[in-house]
């Protein structure tokens, strides 16, 4: 593999890693205000995206980088009071990481790949279930929405000592 594309998917990788910290860190608040009937669904996303960050950190280190890390806290990209709107929470966060997901297929070739593309397709499964509505491209079509938002649909907070 040249350096070139060794940089270019550890870049990609790095920004999966990102994506995955913000989504376990919006699943924690999708858990507090989900309603009992969502409550299994949202546990099971929590631990997915919790194994593949932790798959992530090591396929960085087997390419030489050093893992970034996860913010203190991340701002929301809509007030999140009730169940209502921990679903859309859901739903966005499953979105951003679908979107991170198809430029980490498009940065790797084999094992890695297919991998990426796996996880699109939980991301995309998951997010039609919360929303009840699908995209013609998932991981593509998204992109285009929520401007100035991470790659999970939240921001980090402006400072480390921010609360959650």
């Amino acid at each position: 593999m040249s350096e070139k594309a060794r940089q270019a998917e550890l870049t990609a990788l790095q920004a999966a890693l990102a994506a995955e910290h913000a989504a376990v860190y919006g699943y924690g608040v999708v858990g507090g205000r989900i309603g009992e009937r969502g409550r299994t669904e949202a546990r099971a996303a929590y631990d997915a995206h919790r194994a593949r960050r932790d798959a992530l950190v090591r396929e960085v280190r087997e390419l030489g980088g050093v893992p970034v890390a996860a913010s203190a806290a991340y701002a929301l990209p809509f007030p999140v009071p009730d169940a209502t709107a921990a679903v859309r929470l859901a739903a966005r966060l499953e979105e951003r990481v679908a979107g991170v997901y198809s430029d980490l297929v498009r940065a790797t070739t084999g094992a890695r790949r297919g991998a990426a593309a796996a996880a699109l397709r939980e991301a995309a499964v998951r997010a039609v279930r919360w929303s009840g509505q699908s995209v013609t491209f998932p991981g593509l079509a998204e992109r285009s929405s929520g401007e100035g938002t991470g790659a999970a649909g939240t921001t980090p907070a402006p400072s480390a000592s921010a609360s959650p």
